[in-house]
């Protein structure tokens, strides 16, 4: 098998050694993986792979079902299916527990589908398991226009849950209030709290889906309305802040921190199983989407990430393998 490996500052596509397959496992030909930005810190060496995974980066999939192990009944060979990945994506094929592995809704193809898994478990996880999100709650979501914004704003429409959104610069605001947010605010003109405010009549938001962090953390509990519900998914803001913790017990908030990557195989297949009901029939009918930026061989690997790393996209930034 071959696979993008990490040589100095560079990307090399190269043959390398194959994973064996297990019990209760499957083996994926891969046509294509996506981006995510927490491969281009795992490149740096800032977030290494759980205990177990594959050093290999790439956190989802698209392929064909080319082996399956013992007690596997999920898929059989020949399958066309996507896979949530703990590593291992960016390769001509990967083995990966059959509980995160999903036949592809009908009537998309293996590239769109490789653009689903990661960020679309990610936004339904944190908005419908974690924050236990109600029809008619209100939810703001930051990085808008990312893979998981773009995700979490087309099912928040179609579970009738109005949505704001925060992006950098009114193109990437449009873009997200053509995929379903209400609406939105520029990062770059300073703090979103006003406009959440003036949003919901001062009333706030129900719940907020966080990938900044530090420097968000005040006017995030600042746009929250009683019994809101924080969830912290990243620190591109930065891991320390100070909070107000009689903000925090007045309003009743609750600050949650959530991680998908390091998750056991049984959660991991719960979240799967859940989108294949509540969201792959949306898929289906054309209502939600795979949002895709631009498709990149995967033997270009490099370009694909510098093109993540500038901050210009929209959605997802898929490689394709075969």
């Amino acid at each position: 098998m071959h696979a993008i490996e990490v040589e100095g500052e560079g990307l090399i596509w190269r043959e390398v050694s194959a994973t064996p397959c297990g019990a209760g496992e499957v083996r994926i030909e891969i046509a294509a993986t996506a981006i995510n930005r927490a491969d281009l810190i795992q490149r740096t060496g800032g977030y290494p792979p759980p205990p177990g995974a594959s050093p290999i980066m790439g956190l989802e999939c698209a392929g064909v079902v080319a082996e399956v192990g013992e007690g596997v009944t999920r898929v059989a060979v020949g399958d066309e299916v996507c896979a949530l990945l703990s590593g291992g994506g960016y390769a001509s094929e990967t083995v990966v527990p059959a509980g995160q592995v999903l036949a592809i809704p009908k009537g998309l193809s293996l590239v769109e589908a490789a653009a689903i898994p990661e960020v679309f478990a990610t936004a339904y996880l944190n908005l419908y398991m974690e924050a236990g999100i109600q029809v008619g709650e209100r939810a703001l979501v930051h990085a808008g226009a990312s893979g998981v914004g773009t995700a979490a704003s087309q099912m928040l429409k179609a579970s009738g849950n109005p949505c704001f959104v925060t992006a950098s610069g009114d193109d990437k605001i449009a873009r997200c209030v053509e995929l379903g947010a209400d609406a939105g605010h520029d990062r770059s003109r300073g703090s979103f709290l006003a406009a959440v405010q003036a949003w919901t009549d001062q009333e706030g938001v129900d719940v907020v889906l966080d990938p900044v962090g530090g420097q968000y953390l005040a006017d995030n509990l600042g746009s929250l309305r009683l019994n809101g519900r924080l969830v912290l998914i990243g620190l591109m803001g930065g891991a320390v802040a100070e909070i107000n913790l009689g903000l925090l017990m007045m309003k009743r908030l609750r600050v949650v921190g959530s991680t998908l990557r390091a998750r056991p195989i049984g959660e991991k297949a719960a979240v799967m199983d859940a989108l294949k009901r509540d969201v792959w029939p949306n898929f289906e009918d054309g209502s939600v989407k795979p949002i895709i930026e631009e498709i990149i061989p995967i033997a270009k690997a490099e370009d694909a990430h510098a093109l993540v790393a500038g901050n210009q996209t929209v959605g997802k930034v898929v490689m394709s393998v075969t």
